[in-house]
C-alpha cells in the first residue's frame, strides 16, 4: 500500500511538510510506503475547460507544460492521497488548487478514478482561514468518491516561522492520530488485518 502527499507550500521544510511528516510517522510504522511531492512554488497552472480530458478520456489533460499528468498518475497509483496546503489568504495556494482543478476533472472525466481510495487534508496556519482550506481539499475528496479518516480535530496546525508548528502539540498529536487512523482505513478496505 501507499500514500501520496502533495505539498502546495512553496517552502520547503516549512510548516505543511513538518506536519505531512508526521502524519507518515505512523503510516511507515504500519508498513505503507510513503511519498512526498512538493508542488509548491512550481509551475502548475490552472484548469483552461477546454474539456479535452472530457472529449478524448485518455486519462490526461490537454495541458502538457508542467507536472500535472505526472501528479494525476501518481494517485492513481496510491492507495491514499494526502493533499497539504498552508492558509493564504483563506484558501489553499494557487497550485494546489489548479492540482484540485485539473486532477478533479481529468479523474472524473474518465470514470471517477479516485474513487474509494483514501483522502486526508493536511492545513498549515498562522491565525485564521483553516476550516475554508480544510473545506477545499474535502471537497475535492468528496466529489471524487472518496473515502475521509477522521482524527481527534480537523487536521490542522498553527505556526508562523518553519518549524514552528512542531510547537503546536495538539496540531501534532492529530496528525499522528490522522496517520494511524489512514493506516487502520486502508489496511481494512484492502481486507489486510488491522489492530
Amino acid at each position: 500500500m501507499k500514500v501520496v502527499a502533495f505539498n502546495g507550500s512553496p517552502r520547503k521544510g516549512g510548516n505543511t511538510e513538518h506536519l505531512i511528516r508526521r502524519v507518515f510517522v505512523p503510516l511507515e510504522a504500519a508498513g505503507i510506503e510513503t511519498e512526498l511531492i512538493r508542488i509548491g512554488g512550481k509551475p502548475l497552472r490552472g484548469c483552461t475547460a477546454c474539456m479535452k480530458c472530457r472529449e478524448r478520456k485518455d486519462g490526461k489533460c490537454a495541458i502538457k507544460n508542467d507536472a500535472l499528468n505526472e501528479y494525476v498518475e501518481k494517485m492513481r497509483e496510491a492507495d491514499g492521497i494526502i493533499l497539504g496546503s498552508p492558509t493564504y489568504f483563506t484558501d489553499v495556494t494557487a497550485e494546489m488548487k489548479a492540482l484540485i482543478d485539473r486532477a478533479g476533472y481529468v479523474t472524473l472525466s474518465n470514470g471517477a478514478e479516485l474513487r474509494r481510495k483514501v483522502g486526508a487534508g493536511v492545513v498549515a496556519v498562522r491565525r485564521g482561514g483553516a476550516t475554508h482550506v480544510f473545506d477545499t481539499i474535502n471537497h475535492f475528496f468528496q466529489i471524487s468518491q472518496m473515502i475521509i479518516p477522521g482524527s481527534t480535530y480537523w487536521n490542522m496546525g498553527y505556526g508562523l516561522t518553519p518549524g514552528q508548528v512542531t510547537d503546536d502539540e495538539e496540531g501534532m498529536r492529530n496528525m499522528q492520530n490522522l496517520g494511524e487512523t489512514m493506516a487502520w482505513l486502508m489496511k481494512a478496505i484492502a481486507g489486510a488485518p488491522t489492530e
